[in-house]
């Protein structure tokens, strides 16, 4: 149960972050493109370049 609110609480933050689409992607791809956009990122290209990694 704790695994299944830590994802809500990624998407949201995807979400915050201007990431798009975020509830379809999977745990390590959101992580990844939070991580990227953290550091500055366009939130659709790190999102498009953490799907593509995974």
């Amino acid at each position: 149960m704790a695994e299944r609110k830590e994802l809500h609480d990624l998407r949201q933050q995807g979400h915050q972050a201007g990431i798009g689409g975020s509830s379809k992607m999977t745990e390590p791809q959101l992580r990844e493109a939070l991580k990227q956009v953290g550091k500055g990122a366009d939130p659709q290209r790190a999102k498009q370049e953490a799907k593509a990694r995974r």
